[in-house]
């Protein structure tokens, strides 16, 4: 299953040299002047998981084997986009294409670093860009009015809640807000989604900062994270300075370097797994001797579709599902001590995964 978070923000605010420490890569080229970022790179990255080194230990396992998300850098953002404005449809038509969106906020001072605007505050870098794609999705919905008009004047069930949720939408996008906002119920979810709204992607507020602001953060941080409550999203502090300095170095290395600005792990752990938790995602893990191995399925998957991640064939002649909690897997101290505790249990069609489970799949083949 692939999941994309796209990294997005004004141009020369770090987007490129945040992409490059998280891919390990020279992907992006970085450089002082906007639009450097013209094609949008891919990257994929593991998600860090400390559950999955210790599972591998107990199941003995040759190889480990984490999930994975992929990160797209995309063309830096400028006012007016949403009319064409400097690469305007092409980042629009990029956004589309991911799950979730990370917007880079620059929140450090450099005389040395041109800024778009010629100032630095990073709430107004925000809402340029949430700006121009709320224009962008209320283009988007005025265009649908017609014709599902038309098609309600013949009857048509589905346009009839098409247009509510249409009209719903762009009460909350004048009202200055994004469409993340609007209030959905679970039976609305899937004709929300098609509706295909960049506003209402999960959205995660990164805090570009110096070396001397990576631990604790600042007054603009501070700023950001009060933002991000009231836009529905999230925000996580990271100097994209550092990080490229990390991604150079061996891992006893990363470790030292990091002991000695204060901080506990790389920003990018925060970032990745934060990217993890906008797409309502979780974990499910199989052990054995070959490999411990992480899988990626929504929140609210049910076994045979967990299954299916593994391979089709896998949801197709689904049977049961042996399971064991992550917590008794580990206390106990595998799976053979699970099953003779009672701890593994075996679950049928409509069980629903849950994160950290330990899972044997049983099928016809």
């Amino acid at each position: 299953m692939g999941f994309k978070c796209g990294i997005v923000g004004l141009p020369n605010v770090g987007k490129s040299t945040l992409f490059n420490a998280l891919t390990r890569t020279a992907a992006a080229q970085a450089a002082n002047f906007p639009f450097c970022t013209i094609e949008p790179n891919v990257g994929e990255v593991s998600v860090p998981d400390e559950r999955l080194d210790k599972i591998a230990a107990i199941g003995k396992s040759a190889e480990i084997i984490p999930t994975r998300l992929s990160f797209v850098d995309i063309a830096g953002l400028v006012k007016g986009a949403a009319q064409g404005e400097g690469l305007g449809n092409q980042f629009l038509a990029n956004i589309r294409e991911v799950d979730a969106i990370a917007y880079v906020l620059r929140c450090f001072e450099n005389d040395d670093i041109v800024h778009v605007s010629n100032k630095i505050d990073p709430i107004a870098d925000a809402e340029v860009v949430e700006t121009e794609l709320m224009l962008a999705d209320m283009e988007s919905l005025e265009k649908r009015i017609g014709g599902l008009e038309k098609r309600l004047r013949g009857q048509d069930k589905e346009a009839k809640i098409t247009l509510e949720l249409v009209q719903r939408a762009l009460a909350v996008l004048q009202d200055g807000k994004p469409a993340r906002n609007v209030e959905i119920a679970d039976d609305e979810k899937k004709a929300f989604k098609e509706l295909n709204l960049l506003t209402s992607k999960p959205a995660l507020y990164i805090c570009n900062v110096d070396e001397d602001s990576a631990a604790d953060g600042n007054e603009m941080t501070k700023r950001v994270a009060e933002y991000a409550a009231e836009q529905n999203a999230r925000s996580v502090i990271i100097s994209a300075e550092i990080e490229s300095e990390l991604s150079q170095l061996e891992d006893d290395e990363q470790k030292e370097f990091l002991e000695t600005l204060g901080l506990e792990e790389p920003g990018l752990n925060r970032i990745i797994r934060e990217g993890y938790k906008l797409l309502n995602l979780q974990t499910y893990f199989t052990v054995g001797p070959k490999e411990a191995r992480a899988w990626t399925v929504p929140v609210g998957t049910k076994a045979p579709q967990a299954a299916g991640v593994i391979h089709t064939d896998f949801e197709r002649g689904f049977i049961r599902a042996q399971t064991i909690a992550y917590d008794d897997f580990v206390e106990l101290g595998g799976e053979a001590a699970a099953k003779e505790a009672g701890k593994a249990r075996d679950e049928g069609k409509e069980y629903v995964v849950k994160d950290g489970d330990i899972m044997l799949f049983k099928f016809n083949t």
